[in-house]
């Protein structure tokens, strides 16, 4: 099959081409790309042009198969393998049949602006994703440069930050990079002036401020237990993280937290990677609601929210590479369905508080091996004028990996 060419395309638009990347739309039979993007080319340039498909995955197969046999050219704005379109394509067609011709993208172009090392900046996308997904990468002193969805980004941007307490943050609107409209705006996150218009095509550089009035969270695994909204339902806080180092999280791979509670295990598996995903299973819709709420305020809002008792409730799921019972272990099926779903190598982790639950865990212990752990933590607490060890349920977790065949 004739293969698809992927043009990356900056704002100096025909101009800024290489003469390989002009080569590739002068042949072209048909150009695919956002109106600003086609509006770039000169008239003489593809005789036919199709904007992108909404929504774009769901549609660009289709558009593909229309024009099969055609010289088709995708164009990309900037680099496309960087939170662009030909990433989408290489997982539709495979890269053997993608040519990709890069541009230089917007933030190697920020990070040139700004005199910021590229490999001290965290990026974050906002280009169709929630505005909760730039929570995780703030702390003190940290670089973060946002993809903007649009001129309305920036405001969003500033009042999220204002209000997770980093007003003071240097806030930078790049609009236009490497266009003859190129321009700057320099402000911080509080006095961010809303109401301004701001270029369509931007990129926000943010340096994170000191937070005084808060203790910033930390990335690793067992996050304070206040940091999340709960009715009880939650795995505490020392339990927590050590449920985390059972699970053993990589990158890109999948969790089931079966029995969610208040989504805490799934939310700082999450948190691990930006490529680690979960699915959160939680019979109790108000509670459902509750992890949501959990994700989008600790930055996880790709967080999966499946409202069911399991095992029903897990037919059909994605095949997780680890999965997490903390509640409903006594249910009939739920082990075996759990055990049956994961691939070769993968871990079970389930925890008990209860006789009967721990009893459940004995029992697969004999069966299927692995590990089996009690865990009884206790807190320090005022007893009158004096302080006093209170001791928290104590709770046993069973971990089990699958043979690899």
């Amino acid at each position: 099959m004739r293969p698809v060419s992927v043009v990356g395309i900056g704002a100096d638009g025909w101009a800024g081409l290489t003469d390989a990347a002009r080569a590739e739309l002068i042949a072209a039979d048909v150009a695919v790309g956002s109106a600003r993007q086609l509006a770039l080319l000169p008239a003489s340039v593809a005789p036919e042009r199709v904007p992108y498909p909404s929504p774009l995955v769901a549609g660009l197969p289709g558009l593909l198969d229309t024009h099969a046999g055609r010289a088709v050219v995708v164009l990309a704005s900037g680099d496309p393998m960087f939170f662009g379109v030909g990433a989408t394509l290489a997982r539709l067609l495979g890269p053997e049949r993608l040519r990709v011709l890069p541009h230089v993208s917007s933030v190697t172009l920020a990070c040139a602006r700004l005199g910021w090392p590229a490999e001290g900046v965290e990026t974050v996308s906002l280009v169709g994703r929630p505005l909760a997904a730039l929570t995780a990468a703030l702390a003190p002193g940290r670089r973060v440069l946002v993809l903007s969805a649009d001129a309305g980004t920036p405001a969003r941007v500033a009042a999220l930050l204002t209000e997770r307490g980093y007003g003071a943050s240097r806030v930078t609107v790049l609009g236009d990079l490497g266009a003859a409209t190129e321009s700057r705006r320099d402000g911080t996150a509080a006095g961010w002036p809303g109401a301004e218009p701001m270029p369509a095509l931007n990129i926000v550089a943010v340096t994170c401020a000191d937070v005084p009035d808060a203790e910033p969270l930390g990335w690793v695994s067992g996050l304070p237990d206040d940091a999340y909204e709960s009715d009880g339902q939650l795995t505490k806080q020392e339990v927590r993280a050590v449920t985390l180092a059972k699970l053993a999280p990589l990158p890109g791979e999948l969790l089931w937290d079966v029995g969610a509670g208040s989504g805490s295990v799934a939310i700082e598996w999450l948190r691990v990677h930006p490529s680690c995903r979960a699915v959160a299973v939680e019979r109790d819709p108000v509670r459902a609601d509750r992890v949501r709420h959990n994700a989008d305020a600790l930055g996880v809002p790709r967080l999966r929210v499946v409202i069911g008792s399991a095992p029903d409730a897990l037919h059909g799921l994605p095949a997780p590479a680890a999965v997490f019972v903390g509640g409903g272990v006594t249910g009939a099926g739920v082990v075996e369905t759990c055990w049956a779903a994961l691939a070769p190598g993968g871990r079970l982790v389930a925890n008990a508080v209860t006789v009967e639950s721990e009893a459940v865990l004995a029992t697969w212990h004999a069966r299927l091996g692995g590990d089996l752990v009690r865990l009884s933590v206790q807190r320090a607490s005022p007893v009158g004028g004096f302080t006093g060890w209170r001791p928290l349920m104590p709770v046993t977790i069973w971990t089990a990996r699958k043979e690899r065949e």
